[in-house]
């Protein structure tokens, strides 16, 4: 059960909770989904080649980069830096998640991390010339802290919302989340159509993108009350010593929900396809299909708003048919969508538009049910802590994908080829989320079994 007392205070939680979707959306899809990426390639390129790359002009920058010692292709780096903030991230989420079940003040540190990470997005603006070591960094360290604060977000789901209200809570916090992410988009959108120095005009959209995720996160901040930790089993030494201790204590226990385990394998391998789906969409949209950086925004725009009914169409499918069959259904379509992208002929732009509808429909849904589909499958009072290990694999940290993709073009010069490296990790990901005994895992983790599962 929620430690909130009344329903409706509970509703004006849920409430001020959706707008972290909200906030941190600017950042997801402004910058990591859709600009970042293509930007940092280019200046990659800059310094490896002294021209970006332009298939109209015949322009093909194949120059490596030397990063310590190591020849790295510009167009494979930012996937490079996604896997490195992969293995960084698992091994400081969990600690995240473990010192969060252990505070007072979980809104309070999901606050902290957000104005950290939209302090480091802001930065970006200055990322200019050749100057890609700066935007390495930067976007390590927003997405680490992004993560942490996601890690944060999702555990007070469980606080602020009963087992049977999670499907619908968890859909309409993904649904606020494209549209504010959405509107912001159409801004930027205007702005690359308007000015004419492209460059610039990126950089102050990665600037507002920080500053919209730092204000819109004020709303939870204040809305969302700080709980004491429940059912945390007191231990001696620090808090960042306990939280190591509650760490190892989990990582063992975790045999003690099977279930529990393999959902939790099944979403690395379906998560990590659709993350790389989303970091590796731009690029492949501008470097392989030959879209101007505007034209991939208004695709992207198109995957936003699609996404707030895809969002809440799953949360009402999964009200009737159970969230399980409704995400199996869902990679169904994800596969689908990854062949299709294969065969997209360069310059196709209806098609392009097409997969970008397709890919909004599945997106939200997919991941907002499998957010609310996890919190049912893991012990009260431990949440943030099992919410760190499903962040591992969660927006911006997984690494199979990106590191495929990198090697990939590394060694073909083309994306083409990784994608359908990615049809493997959907189709594993299948036959995990197959094996998964919804209500006996429900059970074992001591939780209330819904109406429908």
């Amino acid at each position: 059960m929620t430690t909130t007392r009344t329903p409706d205070e509970r509703t004006r939680e849920q409430r001020a909770w959706y707008w972290y979707d909200w906030a941190n959306s600017a950042y997801v899809t402004t910058i990591a989904a859709v600009l970042f990426a293509p930007y940092l390639t280019s200046v990659a390129e800059e310094a490896a080649c002294g021209f970006v790359t332009d298939e109209d002009k015949g322009l093909k920058c194949t120059t490596d980069l030397s990063v310590l010692g190591l020849d790295v292709s510009p167009g494979s780096l930012v996937f490079y830096i996604v896997t490195i903030s992969t293995l960084v991230s698992a091994l400081v989420l969990p600690i995240v998640g473990a010192i969060a079940d252990r505070s007072a003040r979980k809104t309070t540190l999901m606050a902290r991390f957000a104005w950290a990470g939209s302090a480091f997005a802001m930065c970006m603006f200055f990322v200019t010339g050749d100057n890609w070591q700066l935007g390495a960094v930067l976007l390590m360290a927003a997405t680490l802290c992004l993560g942490s604060s996601l890690v944060v977000y999702d555990a007070i789901l469980c606080d602020i919302a009963e087992p049977h209200e999670r499907d619908r809570v968890s859909s309409r916090g993904w649904a606020m989340g494209y549209l504010g992410g959405g509107i912001l988009l159409a801004l930027n959108f205007g702005l690359l159509s308007l000015v004419d120095d492209t460059a610039l005009a990126v950089r102050i959209s990665l600037l507002s993108a920080g500053i919209w995720w730092a204000v819109f996160t004020i709303i939870p901040f204040r809305g969302v009350r700080n709980r004491p930790p429940a059912n945390v089993q007191p231990e001696s030494g620090t808090l960042v010593r306990q939280s190591f201790g509650q760490l190892w204590h989990t990582l063992k226990d975790l045999r003690n929900y099977p279930v529990t385990l393999t959902f939790l394998i099944g979403y690395l391998f379906y998560n990590d396809g659709i993350q790389t789906v989303i970091y590796a969409a731009s690029v492949y949209g501008e470097k392989q299909l030959g879209f101007e950086a505007s034209t991939v925004l208004s695709a992207f725009l198109v995957v936003q708003f699609v996404g707030i009914a895809g969002a809440l169409l799953f949360g009402r499918v999964a009200q009737r048919r159970g969230a399980h069959k409704t995400i199996m259904a869902g990679l169904g379509i994800w596969i689908a969508v990854v062949v299709l992208g294969f065969f997209t002929p360069a310059g196709s732009f209806p098609l392009f538009l097409a997969l970008a509808a397709a890919i909004g429909l599945v997106l939200g849904g997919t991941q907002a049910l499998s957010r609310s589909f996890f919190s049912q499958l893991i012990p009260r009072g431990r949440e943030a802590e099992y919410f760190s290990l499903y962040q591992a694999c969660e927006r911006g940290t997984s690494w199979v994908g990106t590191l495929v993709f990198g090697v990939v073009h590394q060694l073909t010069d083309s994306y083409r080829p990784a994608l359908l490296a990615l049809i493997a990790l959907f189709v594993i990901g299948f036959v995990f989320l197959a094996k998964v005994d919804t209500v006996r895992g429900i059970r074992e983790a001591g939780n209330e079994v819904p109406a429908v599962v």
